[in-house]
């Protein structure tokens, strides 16, 4: 099949991939005056007097807004909010098909830091949560940083936290199979975007203690001239030898390669470097780091992609419904470093006693894994005290 010249067929039949449903009956005078005026002023009335209770008394406690400015949508770069329309109404649709949470794109006007925070602000007490999406760096980190401290409803951005959870879920149990243990392993990330650094933050609070970050211009040490403020912290946290060199260097000897960065950019030689037991996860789209197949033959003992295509295929849809149904569920106030630890925990033990090579993750339409996950997250939530629930 021609996916790209199917899918806009499709899409112009479908006329659009979500809509909305009415929950209660309007059939009458009676059901008017139930649903609408002049009953409703009752709720309204009591929402003034205490604003919790538009939790229970509207669709708020379900309702989350994917929000994008259009500047990193998938592969594709800045093509603008309403060309970012369709991948916003598509994860609406998962959110709805695997979470149950009710999901309407955003897709603001704006590149402008402060009018997107405001923006999502003033709107903020229409939803239960704030899912942001394709939003380029460095701005998407100051935007999702500060919205988590101003509000009081959770917070998350896909591209970073969501590709953390489920890179982590993956190499949970790649290192099951490896025989290897996460304070012990070497890995080295290439793609300092808002995907690799927000994995090398998340690895870091899982347990592991040698991490290297590469760009475009090879391994990135503190100190180095020209980095943005969020490549500064990692470059302050990871590469401790502050050693410097190609990413063909940084590769040597490690035990995990994970890829967040442009085709083509590894070879064989560099996966033939590597530990023994190497594990490579080349998650660039729509083509990867290196063919699974050259990696393989390579000698590396796992492969896991960003793709379809192949086995292993690592993949945020295993993340975001599972993890907002359990956050909504729970009235967290945030999303912390426990809910995203019990979230990749929740997916990797998801797999049980059918783990192997070739199957790292559970199948993303397998509803089964999104309720594991929701329950991982909200039990989380409640341990580490950021639920409202009483």
């Amino acid at each position: 099949m021609d996916y790209k010249k199917e899918s806009l067929k499709m899409h112009e039949k479908w006329g659009g991939k979500i809509e909305t449903k009415v929950r209660v009956p309007v059939d009458c005078r009676e059901d008017l005056m139930l649903a609408y005026t002049p009953g409703v002023a009752e709720p309204c009335l009591a929402i003034q007097k205490d604003v919790e209770k538009s939790f229970t008394l509207t669709r708020r406690w379900n309702t989350v807004p994917v929000i994008t400015d259009g500047t990193a949508v998938l592969g594709l770069g800045d093509i603008g909010p309403e060309a970012g329309m369709p991948v916003m109404e598509g994860k609406c649709a998962l959110f709805k098909a695997y979470g149950d949470v009710d999901a309407f794109p955003l897709c603001i006007r704006s590149k402008d830091t402060e009018e997107i925070i405001r923006t999502i602000e003033l709107l903020a007490g229409s939803f239960g949560g704030i899912n942001l999406e394709d939003i380029s760096a460095p701005r998407c980190f100051e935007i999702e940083k500060r919205l988590k401290d101003d509000l009081d409803i959770p917070v998350f951005h896909d591209d970073q936290h969501g590709t953390a959870i489920v890179v982590a879920a993956a190499l949970i149990n790649a290192l099951k199979l490896a025989d290897k243990q996460l304070d012990k392993i070497k890995v080295v990330i290439n793609g300092p975007g808002a995907a690799g650094i927000a994995i090398a933050h998340f690895l870091l609070d899982m347990g592991v203690k040698e991490i290297s970050m590469c760009g475009r211009h090879g391994l990135i040490a503190e100190g180095d001239e020209g980095l943005n403020p969020a490549k500064q912290e990692i470059a302050r946290l990871t590469n401790r030898k502050k050693q410097h060199g190609t990413l063909a260097d940084a590769m040597k000897g490690a035990d995990v390669f994970i890829g967040v960065s442009v085709a083509n950019c590894v070879t064989k030689d560099m996966v033939a470097s590597m530990a023994d037991r190497a594990i490579v996860f080349t998650c660039a789209n729509p083509v990867p780091e290196i063919n699974p197949n050259d990696a393989l033959d390579a000698g590396a003992f796992i492969v896991g992609t960003g793709s379809s295509e192949y086995p292993n295929q690592i993949n945020n849809v295993l993340v975001f419904p599972g993890l907002f149904r359990g956050a909504l569920d729970a009235r967290a106030t945030t999303v912390n470093k426990e809910m995203m630890i019990a979230a990749s925990h929740g997916i990797a033990s998801y797999v049980g006693s059918k783990l192997s090579r070739d199957y790292l993750l559970p199948k993303a339409w397998d509803k089964g894994v999104h309720q594991a996950v929701a329950k991982a997250v909200a039990e989380a939530a409640i341990k580490s005290g950021v639920s409202k629930n009483k």
